[in-house]
């Protein structure tokens, strides 16, 4: 069953989204909402813009209009145009990739200690002279690195090179170290790509438990079936268009919907 829906504000506003490559546009005027402590999903066949969309909003691409506005922790409205990809993390917005990204030749721990980076403030000169601070800070980080580690199943693993891991645990992992930044808003790029049923149903719990924790989620994601159980609210796209939203119910129903993406045997499941 689907997500009980939040009645949250809105924390994540994208309007009038336009992204162009050449003469192509990519996006083409996007607009949507994700609401505090929703699951959100955003699907469409492949080259309808959806990581294209995920690039602009963490800054790897600068659209060519267009407004991204989040709210961050302390309840201010940060608006992302043209911020650098570090600093729209520290405000509250983190991601995983479709092609998972972990640093091959360090261990679990070093990895999401890695993601704690943006939280801490030792300088240089606390690097160097290793003071209390530094080594005060240096502890918490472990130590909240530890317990995400935990919270993600990893625990067993902590002292693992990540290149060793299997890959449900890779996956695993990616997530876990942006959590590790502490996001108010978490991104998620095909998540279930490549998992097997089991480790579909345990991405299906612990996305859940992510957002017990009052995270927002929105996700890209073709296993259908996982989408519908999971998501309060999805959106769709079509060649760089948003071209119908609405809960899982309403979006399967949806007659442009069924013949762009889902299929005509979504229909004959209604």
């Amino acid at each position: 069953m689907p997500a009980s829906a939040p009645t949250g504000r809105t924390i994540l506003e994208i309007t009038g989204l336009t992204m162009k490559f050449g003469g192509i546009k990519a996006l083409d005027a996007l607009t949507l909402r994700i609401r505090q402590g929703e699951i959100a999903a955003l699907i469409g066949p492949n080259g309808a813009g959806k990581t294209t969309f995920f690039n602009c909003l963490t800054g790897i691409y600068q659209p060519a209009a267009g407004d991204l506005l989040l709210t961050r922790p302390d309840g201010g409205t940060v608006r992302l145009n043209g911020l650098k990809p570090n600093r729209i993390t520290i405000h509250g917005l983190a991601r995983t990739f479709q092609n998972i990204r972990l640093f091959p030749n360090m261990t679990v721990l070093e990895n999401v200690m890695i993601g704690r980076h943006c939280r801490t403030r030792a300088g240089i000169f606390g690097a160097i002279f290793r003071n209390t601070r530094t080594r005060e800070e240096e502890q918490e980080t472990v130590e909240s690195s530890y317990r995400i580690i935990t919270k993600m199943g990893l625990a067993p693993l902590v002292n693992e090179f990540a290149r060793n891991l299997p890959y449900g645990a890779q996956r695993r992992l990616e997530i876990a170290r942006a959590l590790a930044t502490e996001p108010t808003v978490l991104l998620l790029d095909e998540p279930a790509a490549g998992m097997n049923p089991r480790e579909t149903a345990e991405l299906d719990e612990l996305i859940r438990e992510i957002r017990s924790d009052g995270i927002s989620i929105l996700l890209i994601e073709h296993d259908m079936k996982l989408v519908m159980s999971l998501s309060d609210h999805i959106f769709v796209m079509d060649y760089g268009r948003k071209i119908a939203e609405g809960t899982p119910g309403e979006v399967r129903a949806n007659p442009e919907v069924i013949r762009a993406y889902l299929g005509e045997e979504a229909a004959d499941e209604q």
